[in-house]
């Protein structure tokens, strides 16, 4: 079969339009991953029993289940057990939300037990209470060293976005899917999306590595 550049061209919108949504799929997700993250990591670093126990809890079920799964039963389950309707890019948005909580929880755990304890000790003796000594002297050191690991998690989640087909979001991947359903040119057309993914991935990692460079990562 000859390889058309114009069935690529011709697609190509309609491709950039996919990869827009898988953009603020992981944007939007990662955003809220962070938070949930951070607040679960902390509750296992330093909260107390019932705390840490919940955290626990939720880490493990989110990293130990298929994201697949997690959206379905979020898009599919979920709407029979309480009365929400979710739509698909909802779904999408709270499984990454979720799912990258989970690892974020556990990077940022790891993160803030890595620091010193020196750096605490200094806080509360300048008179810090305990959480303004986490909040202003070992969060941002913590997060420095978060940094690369958030990053691949950026781009984990970004690649995740394509497995969102299943229930139906017209993210890069599925919008590849209809175009072949119409042009039957597969070689072309997952190539072309093959080759979003990667420059989307190599720019996000090239601005990490200059944010990287400009933190000076401890």
């Amino acid at each position: 079969m000859q390889f058309q550049w114009s069935a690529i061209w011709a697609a190509l919108p309609e491709l950039l339009d996919g990869a827009k949504l898988t953009l603020w799929i992981s944007i939007l997700g990662l955003l809220g991953g962070a938070v949930i993250g951070v607040v679960a990591g902390f509750a296992r670093a330093y909260g107390g029993f019932f705390s840490s126990r919940v955290a626990l809890v939720f880490i493990e079920l989110f990293r130990g289940t298929p994201i697949m799964v997690q959206v379905m039963f979020i898009y599919f389950a979920l709407p029979l057990m309480i009365p929400v309707r979710i739509d698909p890019f909802g779904a999408a948005v709270t499984t990454i939300m979720l799912n990258s909580g989970a690892y974020i929880g556990e990077i940022t755990r790891g993160a803030v037990l890595s620091i010193n304890k020196g750096f605490r000790e200094a806080g509360l003796a300048l008179g810090l209470s305990r959480r303004d000594t986490l909040k202003y002297v070992i969060a941002p050191l913590a997060f420095r060293r978060m940094l690369p690991a958030l990053g691949n998690q950026w781009i984990v989640s970004i690649k995740d976005t394509s497995l969102f087909i299943v229930i139906g979001v017209a993210e890069l991947t599925r919008q590849g899917q209809e175009i072949i359903a119409g042009n039957f040119r597969a070689m072309e057309i997952w190539t072309a999306v093959a080759v979003i993914y990667l420059i989307i991935t190599l720019v996000l990692s090239y601005v990490l590595r200059l944010i990287e460079a400009r933190m000076k990562i401890l």
